[in-house]
């Protein structure tokens, strides 16, 4: 019986061979240097002073051909001038032809399956026979799940659909498989690649991080290589999934010959279903839904061809310096020692400080020239001339074509729409994420970047801003740029089909009667 000899081997060793010789480049460098000074200081030693070595340079044959076209150069300075210019453009040239690009090549959500849809009663009815929950926390869920915008036609993972439910440890990896195996083995699929061609792979989910991890989980279940680089990202929030996209781009950055990530983003909510009475903590309970999403990114200039997307920028926001941000969404246990995640009274505002943070930096990489030179004028009128003036708020919606907000609740959707000046077409992406699939986490960005496709279509040259909060606390954002007319229909929004414009419909109603609510009771308390 002979062993078969592993058909990358001969290419990773070349990798790695390359890797230490481009290491090894600024060592070899400062030798160079270091023999070239030790042979000047030689030869000035020799001589006793530096005219004497100047003197030495000049006759030499070298040194006179030098002169002479130090002479040439001179007496020719216009020639000189237009070659020095020439080169130089042609250098921006190339290294504008050559600059760092990382394309989307494709993308694939984790679609609705109706044997895993709870309807309202079903999650009533479920919560009840675990008999953890008091009935006041029991009809605070479903107060809350009356509110929320979520649709009957959310996923539970099958762990959670027991009667009861059972939210064990072996639950919580069915549900990991059968989302991340799901969306890899279909990205795989359609892109025709194949798992060997992977060279750097992103997994982030923020609560489920068991040994081995989920990384090691995909690697072992499509065969990859033994050289992947692969990362496992967890306790970052809903927004990690543009932090892994960033991580990504620079480990592409780093690989010799260009390459492919696989970056799968996704949240496990098996184990993490709070089965205690803390109201903060049982508001979790009622949006989080089973969902994931993968990726796959190149920096190869040969994929720009059949790419869809070139990401443009990623801005990063971490207010974990600040106390009231660090805490405002924290896992714990309760009094009665059942764990759970936090969500205070500081959240709202800690939002939109990160959001505003994050919009002062995008805004000088995407705003219009008009839009910018508007907010330096009211500044300077504000902060230089102390005009008693409103601060200017650009339009951000002049900037982006398409829109990816974080449906982390209708509070959010709603709220950040209103913030951007955002019409019911521009909040349709994000609200109809959350109505058919719930708060999914860090996927949920790319669930409303697949409605974009499906519904509404994307012309070559728009700009789509994804943007997500997270834990910690943290805005992330990226930017795509669309490299063709995409207009594709994907299997998450089939089962949609003529009920486009439900999700909208749904959320403003509610917004709607939420607040007149909020006006009776005031009104009410002014009696």
């Amino acid at each position: 019986m002979t062993a078969e000899f592993p058909t990358r081997a001969f290419p990773d060793t070349v990798d790695a061979v390359l890797r230490g010789v481009k290491a090894s480049r600024p060592l070899l460098v400062g030798l160079a240097l270091g023999v070239a000074v030790k042979k000047v200081k030689a030869a000035y030693g020799q001589l006793g002073s530096w005219q004497a070595l100047w003197g030495m340079i000049r006759k030499s044959p070298i040194g006179a051909d030098a002169l002479k076209l130090a002479v040439f150069l001179r007496a020719n300075t216009g020639s000189l001038l237009v070659l020095v210019s020439t080169v130089a453009l042609l250098w921006l040239v190339l290294r504008w032809l050559r600059r760092e690009r990382t394309f989307l090549v494709d993308f694939e959500c984790f679609e609705c399956r109706e044997e895993n849809q709870v309807a309202y009663d079903v999650f009533e009815r479920r919560s009840r026979q675990k008999k953890c929950f008091s009935e006041e926390a029991m009809e605070f869920q479903v107060r809350m799940l009356n509110k929320s915008g979520v649709s009957d036609e959310t996923m539970f993972p099958n762990g959670l659909q027991r009667d009861p439910p059972e939210p064990t440890m072996a639950w919580a990896r069915e549900e990991a498989e059968m989302v991340l195996f799901s969306v890899v083995e279909n990205l795989l699929k359609k892109t025709g690649m194949s798992p060997r061609d992977i060279d750097v792979l992103v997994v982030n989910c923020s609560l489920f991080n068991p040994t081995p991890s989920l990384s090691a989980m995909i690697i072992n279940k499509f065969k990859m290589r033994t050289n992947i680089e692969s990362y496992n990202l967890g306790g970052m929030g809903c927004s990690a999934g543009v932090i892994s996209i960033g991580l990504a781009k620079r480990l592409l950055g780093s690989l010799n010959r260009g390459g492919y990530a696989l970056v799968v983003s996704t949240e496990n909510i098996t184990q993490n279903w709070y089965q205690g009475n803390e109201r903060s903590m049982l508001i979790p309970n009622t949006i989080f839904r089973m969902g994931g999403a993968a990726i796959l990114l190149s920096n190869k200039t040969s994929e720009a061809r059949r790419s869809l997307y070139e990401l443009e920028h990623i801005v990063r926001v971490h207010l974990g310096a600040q106390d009231d941000a660090f805490r405002c969404v924290y896992q714990h246990e309760d009094a009665e020692q059942k764990i759970g995640v936090e969500l205070n009274k500081d959240l709202v505002k800690v939002a939109a400080r990160a959001l505003e943070v994050n919009l002062t930096k995008m805004g000088p990489l995407v705003l219009p020239w008009g839009e910018k030179l508007a907010f330096a004028a009211n500044w300077i009128a504000r902060k230089m001339i102390h005009a008693k003036i409103q601060p200017y708020i650009p339009r951000f919606n002049k900037a982006f074509d398409h829109f990816c907000l974080h449906a982390g609740g209708r509070a959010v959707v709603t709220g950040l729409s209103r913030q951007l000046n955002l019409s019911e077409e521009k909040m349709a992406p994000s609200a109809n994420s959350l109505h058919w699939y719930g708060n999914t986490s860090s996927s949920t960005i790319w669930y409303s970047f697949s409605f974009i496709e499906s519904i509404q279509g994307v012309a070559k040259g728009d700009l789509t801003w994804q943007v997500a909060f997270g834990s910690g606390f943290k805005c992330n954002s990226a930017v795509w740029r669309a490299l063709r007319d995409i207009k594709r229909e994907h299997n998450t929004w089939k089962h949609i089909a003529g009920q486009e414009t439900r999700a909208v419909d749904t959320i403003l109603r509610i917004e709607e009667e939420s607040r007149v609510a909020r006006e009776q009771k005031l009104a009410a308390g002014k009696k």
